[in-house]
């Protein structure tokens, strides 16, 4: 996605975030519901982490009350295939860890900085990536500036995670369609959360 791009879909986010105010508890939304273990995305989760200090596989990452090096996952490395599941759209967010983190806890209020890819459910094609962009570098932004899915997603995942979120369109852009997500959209995002702040 394209700096531009970028910019012209975070003021949606940050309109519906106003919308949503209210949204900032850490803890799991009511209507959140856990993915079993199996899916259709490509598997990562035996990905191990990097001990290189290479520009993808190491970050520093701070939090408001200490700093650390927390080494990521090779997984990093490459933009990971988001393959949506067979069946219809759930009407709530689903959430599945692809790798599990082993640093500090995004929480509500975090700033975070992630690389990821979105898809449309019905056909799996890619709306939006931070890795083309045209630096293919991770991204910051605040949650509270977000679409409820990822207010809602993100809490609780830790820096070096990788995590699936299949957000229903009343957690998403809803009946406004965006440049390449069509009116009530069921979204699947990949995000690979690399520090927060």
């Amino acid at each position: 996605m394209s700096s531009r791009k970028a910019r012209s879909l975070i003021p949606a986010a940050l309109a519906l975030a106003l919308i949503a105010a209210g949204c900032g508890s850490s803890s799991r939304a009511p209507g959140v519901q856990l993915a079993p273990s199996g899916g259709a995305t490509a598997d990562t989760s035996t990905a191990a982490p990097s001990s290189s200090s290479s520009s993808a596989s190491a970050s520093s990452t701070t939090t408001s009350s200490s700093t650390s090096q927390v080494p990521l996952p090779t997984a990093f490395n490459t933009k990971p295939k988001v393959v949506p599941p067979k069946g219809p759209p759930p009407s709530r967010l689903v959430i599945k860890d692809l790798i599990k983190g082993t640093g500090p806890v995004a929480t509500a209020s975090s700033t975070v900085t992630v690389q990821y890819v979105g898809v449309l459910y019905s056909n799996g094609k890619q709306f939006d990536a931070s890795w083309n962009d045209g630096s293919g570098k991770p991204v910051t932004f605040p949650l509270s500036g977000v679409i409820k899915g990822w207010q809602q997603g993100i809490p609780g995942m830790r820096v070096g995670g990788r995590r699936e979120l299949i957000i229903p369109p009343s957690l998403g852009y809803g009946s406004t369609p965006q440049a390449k997500i069509p009116a009530n959209s069921t979204l699947v995002f990949v995000i690979d959360l690399h520090s927060i702040s």
